[in-house]
């Protein structure tokens, strides 16, 4: 726990900066971890079976970031870049000898690219997200700063309330409903304690973050518990891929914490829910 205190003092001075700062930051930021969490998906990948093309994912996922930071350029352009990438993905597939090889290398490419990926939405809330009234508390972050602080601190609310909850009530909720644990086969450490208390931390979050926004604070009812199972589910499914690799951890890279997938895997689905959501209610 200290080491992983350390840590945490030590990369998230730089990442409040980068948020101050806005604009083109988050988008370089965001495309440096997209670049770091794609070369360890495609390790995984690798050592599950799926010898990727990692270069040519890690292009495409980059080229979907920075079209998410200008997405009035051309409509339709995500899933655009999408068809373009699942195109020269099995391209490059097509050398392989044995087509086998070059199947698991298609599929490995496009879901390794695709994956990493996701992490454009985190741009795409930002240069999509209704602006903020001038009366509301967060008036002065503007409206890309506001839903990018929302929804970093949603997803860590959920992790630091399913981490606490689940560690002090998590045998004597186990006991009260039968089985403690869920899902065990993909990440023995899930306990629905957790669920439930990762759940109400996102909730209360989001509510506050809502309220801060000048939004109607009610919707956070729902925008929070699906952000908060979206974090969840993120990080179920780094679990099951660190599993079908044989890892414990994406990489080394950060004591106390493993790699750069570790610290983004609940962002990765909980970007488009919040992104889907936010557009589609809160315009």
């Amino acid at each position: 726990m200290q080491e992983r205190g350390r840590s945490a003092l030590l990369f998230v001075p730089p990442l409040v900066v980068i948020v101050i700062l806005g604009g083109w930051w988050i988008t370089l930021t965001v495309i440096a971890l997209t670049v770091l969490a794609g070369i360890e998906v495609f390790r995984l990948l690798k050592a599950a079976g799926f010898p990727a093309l990692p270069w040519l994912g890690l292009a495409i996922a980059v080229a979907i970031v920075i079209d998410a930071a200008v997405p009035t350029i051309l409509a339709g352009s995500g899933a655009i870049l999408a068809a373009i990438g699942i195109l020269l993905a099995a391209a490059g597939a097509f050398t392989r000898t044995d087509p086998r090889d070059g199947l698991n290398a298609w599929m490995g490419t496009v879901f390794g690219a695709l994956y990493v990926g996701l992490l454009a939405f985190v741009v795409r809330l930002g240069a999509g997200a209704p602006p903020v009234p001038a009366s509301a508390p967060f008036a002065a972050l503007g409206s890309e700063r506001t839903w990018v602080v929302i929804l970093i601190l949603s997803v860590w609310a959920y992790d630091t309330g399913a981490y606490l909850v689940g560690r002090a009530y998590g045998p004597r909720l186990g006991a009260l409903i039968g089985r403690e644990r869920f899902l065990e086969h993909i990440s023995p450490s899930k306990t629905y304690a957790g669920l439930i208390g990762g759940l109400v931390a996102t909730t209360i979050v989001v509510l506050i973050g809502l309220w801060a926004a000048g939004q109607p604070v009610l919707y956070g009812l729902v925008l929070g518990p699906i952000v908060g199972l979206a974090a969840q589910c993120g990080d179920l499914a780094e679990s099951m891929l660190k599993r079908a690799a044989g890892a414990k951890n994406s990489s080394d890279l950060i004591p106390g914490h493993g790699g750069v997938l570790d610290r983004l895997d609940s962002f990765l689905l909980a970007g488009p829910v919040m992104t889907l959501f936010v557009l589609t209610f809160l315009r």
